[in-house]
């Protein structure tokens, strides 16, 4: 009988790191979570440090291990995953070059976690047109780690820019684990304009051409050592879980393990919740199963979307061969499972477009102080309060009861499948009324929207040749119930929601810690998905409505959703047209 094994998850969020140990049947025993320093001094600026990262998941991993009571030998593997942040070290010594002008002196923040100033870097990007750019869904986003170099270039002394070297973060923490310079290509296939070789005639990778044309031919000298090589010639890359490297004397030693723990290739955030949640345990209404396979057959991955929600969401599909969707970032090959494409969709505001909701109305405080009198958080007394408000007004369902009230939610721009971040919120219905009541149906509004907009990147990935059946739902947007069935009752598919629901993430690093672990004397290591197939627990599924009237009264409101995002972008262009250059 083999002896008992563990594996580590690392995970790196916004604000915070987060560690969990699972055990061979995938089974989290520990997890442990701490707060990560962000610097926000200046407007559109977001710092971090790696020193202070790489100590957050120190204690997180101290912690977790003597949580488990057990032999630090045990963890036999580790896998990363980050937030997508630029990190920027020394070229010659490895030490962190700060990324905070305009002396670049402050060498304790070298993470560009966020950064809103590089509009025209980006603007200069995407005006280049470049092939690559059919693979981030036809242009480059400000979010992406090249905007954020080009604008470092600008802005940082020559000097000091010739020394430097770039990871993304879940690349970085690999390396500081590992000391290998090993690339993902999750990060910079998703985040680098990294096209893999092979893919329409890329020969290294990198693009030399788009590099040069945009003002970074030091990128390209060195065959691309400052962005990681190139694959087999002066670099290395590899897929989600492969084995990068061995746990390193001193980095063991921060983490209270021992040296030699197999490291596999880390992953961005949310591709970490879709190994973490797409392989639950579902026991499917016959109405639902597709007959044509096995449930553990890797084929159900191509028709299961994995949707990790949290202040914003992201929209995860797998696929066989390339499908482009405009609006839609990827086709992305090789990020998960070799050979295997995923396509990236989102939602720019979620989380946060339910927190504005609530927080801006004027009966917020009162609702408040009521939930708290009950012992209740917000969510869990709006959802009762419509209840409630169903049953005074004798109303067939809550959803009845906002029949009226159009609410259009992109307030901070959208993502996909629109990929326009002019477009803004608004709401039609609205009367006198200022109560709580009001509030709970402005709440549920926002919620029919997050439904809908849900349904619209379903219909679009759909329409361009996915074959999504089902969503696998993440984050701790699955304790509202009321949410979750609107999302099902939307789109007409089930919702899955897996057992660790606020930990998938965190459970898919842990993962690929597993993959890493199954190494062979020949370098081989078990595949992904049957990681996955055998270490996911059991979940439950939300079915969508089978009331007839419902399903009328949402079909009309998606109809009224489309026009409404159409409507404001025709009114932008009319205003545009009638005042021109009036600014200038």
């Amino acid at each position: 009988m083999a002896s008992q094994a563990y594996y580590m998850g690392v995970d790196v969020g916004t604000g915070s790191a987060r560690v969990c140990l699972i055990d061979q049947a995938g089974v989290m025993v520990a997890v442990e979570s701490k707060e990560i320093k962000t610097w926000n001094e200046k407007a559109d600026f977001y710092e971090q440090s790696t020193e202070d990262i790489w100590a957050s998941i120190s204690y997180c991993s101290k912690t977790v291990i003597q949580r488990a009571a057990i032999d630090p030998a045990l963890v036999k593997g580790i896998g990363f995953d980050a937030t997508c942040s630029l990190v920027v070290l020394d070229e010659d010594t490895n030490e962190p070059i700060s990324v905070v002008g305009p002396d670049f002196k402050e060498t304790n923040k070298n993470v560009i976690r966020k950064l809103k100033r590089p509009k025209e870097e980006t603007k200069l990007i995407n005006a280049t047109q470049h092939n690559l750019l059919k693979y981030v869904g036809g242009s480059m986003s400000i979010e992406m780690e090249i905007p954020k170099v080009l604008w470092l270039k600008k802005n940082m002394p020559a000097d000091l820019f010739a020394r430097c070297k770039f990871f993304d973060l879940t690349d970085a923490l690999t390396h500081l684990a590992t000391g290998k310079e090993t690339r993902s290509f999750c990060s910079t296939v998703c985040k680098q304009g990294y096209v893999p070789v092979g893919v329409d005639g890329s020969i290294k990778g990198w693009q030399e051409d788009f590099l040069t044309s945009i003002g970074l031919p030091e990128l390209v000298h060195n065959d691309f050592k400052k962005m990681g090589g190139v694959n087999g010639v002066n670099g290395l890359w590899a897929s989600a879980g492969e084995v990068i490297g061995s746990l390193s004397a001193s980095a063991a030693a921060d983490l209270g393990l021992v040296p030699g723990v197999k490291i596999g290739s880390g992953v961005i955030d949310a591709y970490a919740g879709w190994i973490g949640s797409v392989g639950a345990k579902i026991q499917w209404d016959p109405q639902y199963l597709d007959q044509s396979h096995a449930e553990d057959d890797e084929e159900q991955v191509f028709h299961r979307l994995a949707v990790v929600a949290g202040t914003s969401t992201c929209h995860l599909v797998m696929s066989k061969d390339p499908v482009y969707v405009q609006g839609i970032w990827g086709p992305y090959r090789d990020v998960l499972l070799k050979d295997r494409w995923l396509a990236e969709g989102g939602q720019s505001t979620t989380g946060a477009l339910l927190h504005n909701v609530l927080t801006t109305h004027p009966s917020y405080a009162a609702a408040l102080e009521k939930a708290k009198s009950k012992d209740q958080n917000i969510f869990d007394f709006l959802n009762l309060h419509l209840e409630e408000l169903r049953v005074k007004e004798n109303a067939p369902t809550i959803s009845y009861l906002a029949r009226h009230l159009f609410f259009y939610g992109d307030k901070h721009g959208n993502r996909s499948p629109i990929a326009d971040p002019s477009m803004r919120g608004s709401i039609v219905g609205l009367s006198m009324d200022s109560s709580i009541d009001d509030l709970a149906l402005q709440y549920y509004a926002a919620m029919e929207f997050i439904g809908q907009q849900t349904r619209h990147i379903i219909e679009t990935l759909n329409n361009a040749g996915h074959k999504i059946t089902s969503i696998f739902m993440s984050g701790g947007q699955c304790k509202n119930d009321v949410l979750m069935h609107l999302i099902a009752d939307a789109t007409m598919l089930p919702v899955a929601i897996p057992r660790y629901i606020q930990d998938a993430v965190v459970l898919g690093a842990a993962m690929l810690g597993a993959k890493a672990a199954t190494e062979d004397e020949n370098g081989n290591t078990e595949g992904l998905w049957a990681i996955m197939d055998r270490m996911s627990q059991s979940g439950k599924v939300v079915l969508p409505t089978k009331e007839e009237r419902e399903m009328k009264l949402l079909q009309a409101k998606y109809k009224i959703f489309l026009q409404m995002a159409e409507a404001q972008q025709a009114y932008r262009k009319s205003v545009d047209e009638a005042i021109g250059n009036w600014k200038a």
